[in-house]
């Protein structure tokens, strides 16, 4: 999961050898940029007011108001370069901050830093909507033919934001900054304590508190759907509802099959794998996927996340098990899928709105397409399994690629959705969005909520919940004010799963690539078709390019089916 908003202890671990990677975006696709370009073309950052100068009025049914400056298209882009820059600088402040600072915080110092990231929040909304960001904005639309298509973009991007931000009281939003800062270290010290009652206040705040600014952002729209949308531009419950229906049919009767059959096994996987052995497979695995050591760090951490600021700078926090090395291994490959997409972005699109994934679902997208279609496919399983005989000498030296395929594919409903299995996966999504709509629709508040987690991991599971820490505070994403982001992890299956049957379409081997241990047309084929655009098109609009056709759940729901039905011989 690309977990940007927190990030647990920061151990940097070491330098990387990478393998030369795909070719640029520039060799591939051109992007249409005509000025993007943040020099001094015109006139310098510091000399473009982001406001209109004090003192050019007219007058209006006897009222003064600021003077429409002339149509000026050039100094409208200096000044659209000029926004971006300042509001580029707060945000890789604020993800540096959010990253780093519970590692390196005294304890007494969280609100400080909710206070200094709750001021840089505060000067972005203030940026966003000024009245002259507005007119800005508003010039920039009426010159549209003068915009090249990165342009275009930024306004288009930078207008959805300044429209979820603009009736949201600043004060609000500050309010709301420093009750997250203050939730995500009282739900960190919960988790290692088992203890729910601590965090169930702090719980109700947030969804009070989320409810509110979607109402003043859409107040004729239902507050859940509002940040469905806000987290995936385009969903809604009803968007939602569809997709998970056709998810469950297929799924639950695939379960109830597999539980019939003889269960496959992981004796293969088990034993002792020392921690320092499996960092050094993690930066082997980064390598693999063909990440930059250049422009990686690479972190310990509780909960696994990963950012990235700039095509320049991404990061990556794993957690080691030394009695489970498939949970580094597949952390890595999901984590580094969302660092490639990060630094697979065209770099003329740093520094803009339109730097990074285009979404969270196409973010999970990418990342369960490398753990999953990558690193759980027959095909490549020698790969893997040459680095981990390398990195443990002796301890796989009798497990074939096919023992190893089965081990790492194999279906056990469990109680944590990051060790999920890919079929029991969407489950584990589904459960938390029936969660959030009682909590967002007001039907349950806090304290209820692990009755119905338990409830509902009986029912789609069949497993019982016998704590808090692997029940409702095992995730850190409703103490960060992410609720409605849970969805896009299930979304993001489907995207992956309709971009591999793409490659095959448009003629790649796909398992051949596999099984070479070099994926680099892999890497080359979503480069061009979805990582170097960025936020350049909607999510709708990137898949419809890449696909010719728009999102389908089937291509997804096929995958499964088949998969499974052949590694369970089912019939």
């Amino acid at each position: 999961m690309k977990e940007s908003t927190a990030s647990e202890k920061n151990t940097t671990v070491g330098d990387n050898e990478t393998k030369e990677t795909a070719s640029t975006p520039e060799e591939q696709v051109n992007l249409d940029v005509k000025s993007l370009s943040f020099e001094r073309e015109y006139a310098g950052l510091d000399d473009i007011p982001l406001d209109e100068p004090e003192g050019i009025k007219e007058v209006k049914n006897g009222a003064e108001y600021p003077k429409e400056r002339r149509p000026d298209p050039k100094r409208d882009i200096a000044s659209l370069n000029a926004l971006e820059m300042r509001l580029y600088a707060h945000r890789y402040s604020e993800t540096m901050m959010s990253c780093y600072g519970p590692s390196i915080d005294p304890k007494n110092a969280t609100e400080d830093r909710g206070e200094a990231l709750s001021m840089l929040e505060r000067e972005d909304q203030e940026l966003l909507c000024r009245r002259s960001t507005g007119r800005l904005f508003n010039r920039l639309d009426a010159d549209a033919d003068s915009l090249d298509q990165v342009q275009k973009a930024q306004v288009r991007v930078l207008k959805r934001k300044r429209a979820q931000q603009l009736p949201v009281p600043i004060k609000d939003q500050a309010a709301f900054t420093r009750l997250l800062t203050k939730a995500d270290a009282v739900w960190r010290a919960a988790k290692q304590a088992n203890d729910w009652e601590s965090f169930e206040p702090y719980l109700d705040q947030i969804v009070e508190a989320m409810r509110s600014i979607a109402q003043e952002i859409d107040s004729g729209n239902d507050p859940y759907d509002m940040w469905l949308d806000y987290f995936e531009e385009g969903t809604d419950r009803t968007f939602y509802d569809s997709f998970f229906s056709q998810v469950k049919e297929t799924v639950v009767p695939l379960l109830d099959e597999i539980k019939q059959r003889p269960q496959l096994s992981r004796a293969c996987v088990e034993g002792h794998f020392e921690a320092n052995r499996q960092w050094h497979l993690a930066r082997d695995l980064m390598v693999l996927e063909g990440l930059d050591p250049d422009v990686m760090v690479l972190t310990s951490t509780e909960h696994p996340f990963s950012d990235g600021l700039t095509t320049n700078y991404a990061i990556i926090a794993a957690h080691v098990y030394e009695d489970n090395v498939l949970s580094n291994l597949y952390t890595m490959l999901h984590e580094g899928g969302h660092c490639l997409y990060e630094t697979g972005v065209d770099p003329k699109l740093n520094y803009t709105s339109l730097k990074g994934g285009v979404s969270m679902g196409m973010h999970e997208g990418q990342s369960r397409f490398f753990e999953n279609h990558v690193g759980r496919a027959e095909a490549f399983a020698p790969t893997l399994l040459e680095l981990l005989r390398k990195n443990f000498p002796g301890q796989f030296v009798r497990v074939s690629a096919r023992q190893f395929y089965q081990a790492a594919n194999r279906v056990e409903p469990g109680l944590l959705r990051t060790e999920a299995d890919e079929l029991t996966y969407p489950l584990h999504i589904i459960i938390r969005y029936e969660i959030e709509q009682l909590l967002m629709a007001g039907e349950i508040r806090a304290h209820d909520v692990p009755r119905e987690w338990a409830d509902r991991y009986k029912k789609y599971l069949g497993v019982t919940v016998k704590d808090y820490t692997h029940g409702a505070l095992q995730d850190m994403h409703w103490a960060n004010g992410m609720i409605g982001y849970f969805p896009t992890y299930a979304l993001g299956g489907a995207y992956g799963a309709q971009l591999h049957n793409q490659m095959i379409k448009d003629g790649m081997d796909f398992d051949g690539v596999l099984a070479t241990g070099d994926i680099t047309p892999i890497c080359e084929w979503l480069r061009k078709n979805i990582w170097q655009w960025g936020h350049v098109y909607s999510p709708q609009d990137l898949i419809e390019n890449a696909c010719g056709e728009g999102f389908s759940a089937t291509y997804y729901t096929n995958y499964l089916t088949d998969k499974f039905t052949d590694l369970y011989d089912l019939k």
